[in-house]
């Protein structure tokens, strides 16, 4: 009986070793998608929020009908750029 318990120690020490490279290789085939997924995420996550507060939808279109679409546009622009300043500020400073 022995014999047998120590075939399937080794047996599982093999599998178990076998499963930690499978893992680590696949971690590392997939390390290129990790930020396009953590975006497509974000963006799942906002498609919900947004369909769980329809109110905050319909606000919104009608802020855009009255301030009128182009001058939102040009909003979406500059507002666009500061987030993307301010992202790169982050990132220079200390413990960003």
């Amino acid at each position: 009986m022995n014999a047998r318990l120590l075939e399937l120690a080794e047996r599982r020490a093999t599998l178990t070793a076998r499963a930690a490279a499978q893992r680590s290789a696949l971690a590392r085939q997939l390390a290129p998608w990790r930020v396009p997924l953590a975006v497509a995420d974000q963006g799942v996550a906002a498609v919900r929020y947004l369909k769980s507060h329809p109110e905050l939808l319909a606000g919104i279109a009608v802020f855009v009908a009255v301030i009128r679409p182009r001058r939102v546009v040009s909003w979406l622009r500059s507002g666009w750029m500061v987030w993307r300043i301010v992202r790169a500020v982050k990132q220079r400073l200390p413990g960003g």
